[in-house]
């Protein structure tokens, strides 16, 4: 069996992390609520409009998705809910990653290696997932 050290990473850590993914959400969601605001608007009404075969109208669709964003961020922020914000996290996560299989003109310049400027925006999520299982590893249950 290979030795894995294991780190101890300080509750203090743990917030500011936390925190600091709950500012970006809510951030990111409020602009939402402001038409021509967000540089991702059109691609999220897009994605969602693909997503929901057209059923969820503008601006009902950009402002669901608003809500959602400002919820965790929220959640995240306060430190209420926690595993419940990181579900919602996970699942808006897995939606942001859809563009490249609805919209791959848009999210590479060379196909599968050379992403664009959305292509990029949307692989930096890798970071907030791999720092949100990190939180999720230390929320405690609660019984």
């Amino acid at each position: 069996m290979e030795n894995i050290a294991i780190y101890k990473i300080s509750k203090k850590s743990i917030t500011f992390l936390r925190i600091s993914i709950g500012i970006i959400y809510f951030w990111f969601g409020a602009l939402k609520f402001f038409h021509g605001y967000s540089p991702a608007e059109d691609l999220a009404i897009n994605t969602i409009n693909k997503l929901t075969f057209g059923l969820v109208p503008m601006p009902y669709n950009i402002n669901i998705l608003a809500f959602w964003e400002c919820l965790v961020g929220l959640l995240l922020m306060f430190g209420f809910y926690i595993k419940i914000a990181l579900i919602l996290l996970f699942v808006h996560m897995i939606c942001t990653f859809l563009p490249f299989f609805f919209f791959p003109d848009l999210s590479f310049n060379i196909m599968p290696y050379g992403f664009s400027l959305v292509g990029q925006y949307i692989m930096k999520n890798i970071i907030i997932i791999c720092a949100s299982y990190i939180i999720w590893q230390t929320v405690e249950e609660k019984s």
